[in-house]
């Protein structure tokens, strides 16, 4: 068993969470992430619980979740919300393939035009500037 480290500063905090100390304040800002109790004269410390929940919620913000959904999702972290919690990634998925399927199309048009760049054959118009006004 791994023994926790000394609390650490704001500073050393971000640095072991892999994110600004500007961050760390904004998360607390939107209630993302708790302020620790300022000591009478002393520094704010916090642990390995938050440097764990600032990763999670950058690994949350990788997979395309903005700060709501990723709140809602700390919400329902105590593991009794599964059902909850697939729901919102599921949602989540469905936006991504959406998004996907536009990637593609933009994709197809984007190389169609590129491969018809260079063909004007002395034409004043540019391929791909009438793709563009053609699908617009």
């Amino acid at each position: 068993m791994h023994k926790d480290r000394e609390p650490l500063t704001i500073g050393a905090f971000a640095q072991a969470a892999g994110v600004k100390v500007e961050t760390i304040r904004y998360y607390q800002r939107r209630r993302l992430l708790a302020e620790p109790a300022k000591p009478v004269g002393g520094i704010r410390r916090y642990g390995d619980a938050d440097v764990a929940r600032v990763r999670f919620i950058k690994s949350a913000q990788r997979l395309g979740f903005n700060l709501d959904e990723i709140a809602e999702l700390l919400r329902l972290e105590d593991g009794t919300h599964c059902e909850e919690a697939r729901r919102l990634a599921e949602h989540k998925l469905k936006g991504v393939r959406e998004r996907l399927t536009e990637l593609r199309r933009m994709e197809a048009v984007l190389a169609e035009a590129v491969a018809n760049c260079g063909t004007a054959g002395g034409r004043l118009a540019c391929p791909l500037i009438a793709v563009l006004r053609e699908r617009g």
